[in-house]
């Protein structure tokens, strides 16, 4: 297989992957029903007999697949798939065997056919997954067009320039600082943001950025870090995608520092809570200010790679606090990351 064509297995340790799974066999049941019951009154029965059949199987294959994780995912994708619906099949063939041992079912399906709808249905649902982030792929693509289209602007880097212009002569330390920490931002922002980073990485390109915009908001932009111990202890050993704190930043500077000429302060609070990674951005809400376009955008550019990466353990929230615009970005500890890292 191709880079491009490869098969490409769910994180069955992932809670989404897991709801989606048993939801998927239960339309499979629906549809079931529907072909074989004899008027739709007896649809409803014959679909939790087929649920009270199909369930306990997928219980054992998901735990299975579960307890085989970290292994599957080291194994080449033809092997990994391979196992997967060997695991599903084994499943429902110890189910099957043990109904007909306790006779407390009247099976109508044989073993033979047992494995072989298990086989079909396993496939055709590792199918879906692999679809589904096929078709999230390219919200990655788009995503890193849009960081070079939206952030590395010709005026974002002409600001630069002139700054550290001005600062060559009088502040040679300081300009030479702000040359590498836009050599720096770039790098990242020119970086394959399909990988995961580690949350200290992701830290450093935060700090660079608004350093460089202090240089030509001054005391406008204040910030406000505020980084839990625990997190901070070991930055490098948690992981996240790559590019999304920046981008929280840079809204909070556009949508709450720029559009006011005496600036603001922006909070930046970074803490784990239940086995969670949060990381929470505020930004002065000016009334008066004028509505500026991208927020929503990028907003929803972080949401869709967030569910590419993590599905429905992680999650975006945006909300008002007062006068403050406040986003948090909730997502699983990874310390070690799934795939390669940035």
């Amino acid at each position: 297989m191709t880079k491009e064509t490869q098969f490409t297995l769910p994180d069955f340790r992932n809670l989404g992957i897991l709801l989606r799974t048993v939801a998927a066999l239960q339309v499979f049941g629906l549809l079931a029903a529907l072909v074989n019951a004899t008027d739709l009154s007896g649809v409803l029965g014959l679909f939790f007999r087929y649920a009270a059949y199909l369930e306990p199987p997928l219980l054992g294959a998901m735990l299975i697949l579960y307890l085989a994780a970290p292994k599957l995912n080291t194994l080449p994708p033809r092997q990994g798939l391979l196992l997967s619906l060997l695991a599903s099949m084994l499943s429902a063939a110890f189910w099957h065997v043990l109904l007909e041992w306790r006779a407390t079912a009247d099976l109508a399906a044989s073993l033979p056919r047992t494995l072989l709808l298990a086989a079909v249905a396993a496939g055709l649902i590792l199918a879906w997954f692999d679809w589904r982030a096929r078709r999230l792929s390219p919200a990655l693509a788009e995503a890193r067009l849009q960081a070079l289209q939206a952030r590395i602007r010709p005026h974002f880097l002409f600001n630069c320039i002139n700054s550290v212009l001005s600062l060559v002569r009088s502040n040679p330390a300081r300009a030479e600082t702000a040359l590498e920490n836009l050599a720096e931002l770039y790098r990242g922002l020119m970086a394959d943001n399909r990988q995961l980073s580690s949350l200290g990485r992701e830290i450093e390109l935060a700090r660079a950025y608004l350093d460089l915009e202090s240089l030509r908001l001054g005391e406008r932009l204040q910030v406000d870090w505020r980084v839990d111990g625990g997190v901070e202890g070991t930055p490098r050993q948690i992981y996240m995608p790559s590019l999304v704190l920046q981008p929280l930043l840079e809204n909070a500077v556009c949508h709450g520092i720029e559009p006011h000429p005496e600036g603001g302060r922006i909070g930046v609070d970074i803490f784990i809570r239940d086995g969670q990674l949060n990381v929470v951005v505020r930004n002065p809400l000016h009334a008066e200010a004028p509505a500026r376009p991208g927020n929503r955008m990028a907003l929803s550019n972080i949401r869709e790679r967030l569910a590419l990466h993590f599905d429905a353990e992680a999650r975006l929230s945006v909300h008002q606090v007062s006068e403050e615009f406040v986003v948090q970005m909730v997502i699983p500890l990874k310390e070690t990351p799934r795939g390669k890292t940035a």
